[in-house]
């Protein structure tokens, strides 16, 4: 079968195209013939030899194929959506059945691939960790990708009384007020506190959730109220906090909490209700993932330069 595939570790000019033996499903496995695989900041992690361990690395010697996420059909005819523990990147995979789950005949692929890692990860921060009650003030960062496009959608979506995204230009801050944000502001550390509250028309906010990390976070701990929640989900400015001393939150009765998926689903699979419930509400015209552009399979590298870029907005999609 037709895959793209890395025998070193290094950049997106590592992957290359091969014929591989297909995959052969074992006891609680479905073989899926790929329609489409989404295209992961954890797969430009996995071939650069970023992780070593965990869910991410890579298992057994090289070469290896990359990707965790697809859609397509079995055997029997059902259209499905899938979390791959590895291998998405081909005509077909194998998918666990605990991580399958029937996709909705009005959800496109891309979307339902949108849905899957940073669906759930929008979910899970405001269900799971933020948990989210009607009424409360919720701050987005990076509310125009991927993820915080969702989780602002969610927000709105789980009765949050004002929603307030933050963004690096007019245009994506545009985007944000377009998909539902109640505000949107500039993100950066300087001048946050006093933006971000202007925002909330000049009180405190509930709940941030924060996937840049460094002197971002730093800030937005200022902007948090009484009994207020930061949730930490990446570091996209690769800098370090420094106010997260637990004398402050204590005295200021604040708190931060981390969340990352992949644990999650290796615990739990990602066929859950979670899911279902993203693609119901989508099917519905109620949720609107960031569908971006669509590559052969074969430029599995492009995709991975233009998302390293960030010069296409939204879900990337590799069609074999």
């Amino acid at each position: 079968m037709r895959a793209m595939r890395f025998e070193r570790f290094g950049g997106p000019e590592v992957l290359e195209e091969a014929e591989v033996p297909g995959p052969v499903a074992g006891p609680g496995e479905t073989l899926v013939a790929v329609e489409a695989a989404g295209v992961n900041f954890g797969d430009i992690k996995q071939i650069a030899g970023e992780h070593t361990e965990g869910p991410y690395a890579p298992r057994g010697p090289l070469p290896h194929i990359p990707g965790m996420e697809v859609v397509g059909r079995t055997a029997d005819g059902r259209r499905v959506l899938g979390y791959v523990r590895q291998g998405g990147y081909a005509a077909r995979a194998v998918v666990a059945d605990r991580d399958l789950v029937v996709l909705p005949r009005e959800v496109s692929a891309g979307a339902a691939l949108a849905l899957l890692v940073q669906g759930l990860t929008a979910w899970h921060l405001l269900r799971s960790v933020a948990r989210v009650r009607p009424g409360e003030s919720v701050v987005v960062h990076a509310a125009a990708g991927g993820t915080g496009s969702l989780a602002v959608q969610l927000a709105r979506e789980f009765g949050a009384g004002r929603v307030i995204a933050t963004a690096s230009s007019e245009e994506k801050r545009a985007f944000a007020l377009e998909i539902g944000a109640d505000a949107a502001v500039d993100g950066e550390a300087g001048g946050y506190r006093e933006r971000v509250l202007d925002a909330n028309q000049g009180q405190p906010v509930d709940i941030i959730l924060d996937a840049v990390g460094g002197p971002v976070l730093d800030s937005a701990l200022d902007a948090l109220g009484f009994l207020g929640r930061l949730v930490t989900y990446g570091a996209s400015s690769r800098q370090t906090a420094t106010a997260l001393l637990p004398s402050r939150l204590a005295v200021e009765s604040i708190s931060v909490g981390g969340f990352w998926i992949v644990p999650l689903i290796a615990r739990d699979g990602a066929g859950g209700k979670e899911l279902e419930e993203l693609l119901g509400l989508t099917a519905r015209g109620r949720l609107r993932p960031l569908v971006g552009a669509a590559y052969d399979l074969g430029r599995a590298r492009a995709a991975h330069e233009d998302l390293l870029g960030r010069r296409t907005p939204g879900k990337l999609v590799l069609r074999p």
